[in-house]
């Protein structure tokens, strides 16, 4: 699953990065009002994590921006603010969860998973394609009967694809999105971990999902 984290300080960021996305979660940050306004726009995140003293715009403006745009993505307010007003005002202008710094990891992963689990329960958590079974509220992966596990990347690569399924997706694509930084084509990095993830979901034979576009990058079909 995917979470937008908006938060400018670049220490807080880095450290709820990493500990959300050990957990196999998906982030993306934006450092300041302006830009996570915008990308809380894009459909494709699960929930978004937002701090209130931005630059740009503040986090209550921006909240506000979004509910009155119809965009009902579940939001958690992460922020030093921590009188009772504050969080009366957040919860009124759409907020679903309001957490004062400072705060501990497992308390905010704790209200994450709360907050996807309460959204999920108006959509089915479960992805079944041929006799692959992902559950993508608790990142459970399944091959017939058989689980299996995968580390973090390699979830977030099967996601993706998931995500993407029957489109052809380039090397940079897959790059830039399940690992967050610029493509370098020397490199074969994004082969070996498909590579690995083919060996663990043991993809092969008729039920093959995953297939090289030579000369291009992976497609995932259905």
């Amino acid at each position: 699953m995917k979470i937008l984290l908006i938060e400018d300080e670049i220490k807080v960021s880095a450290f709820i990065k990493r500990g959300l996305e050990n957990e196999r979660y998906i982030v993306e940050v934006a450092q300041d009002g302006i830009k996570g306004l915008e990308m809380a726009h894009y459909p494709s995140f699960d929930l978004i994590i937002l701090d209130l003293m931005l630059p740009g715009i503040d986090g209550f403006t921006l909240l506000r921006q979004l509910r009155e745009a119809e965009i009902h993505t579940p939001l958690l307010i992460l922020s030093a603010k921590d009188a009772i007003e504050d969080r009366i005002h957040g919860l009124n202008l759409g907020a679903d969860d309001y957490l004062s710094k400072p705060f501990s990891f497992g308390e905010l992963l704790a209200r994450v998973r709360a907050l996807l689990r309460r959204s999920s329960t108006q959509s089915n958590n479960t992805t079944t394609i041929k006799d692959l079974k992902i559950n993508l509220m608790t990142h459970e992966v399944f091959k017939g009967n058989e689980q299996i596990e995968l580390t973090a990347k390699e979830y977030a690569l099967l996601e993706f694809f998931i995500n993407n399924a029957n489109r052809a997706i380039n090397r940079i694509t897959i790059a830039e999105h399940v690992w967050r930084y610029d493509f370098d084509p020397g490199t074969n990095f994004v082969d070996v971990y498909i590579n690995r993830l083919r060996k663990k979901i043991k993809d092969t034979g008729e039920n093959k999902l995953i297939h090289t576009v030579r000369g291009y990058g992976y497609i995932l079909k259905t």
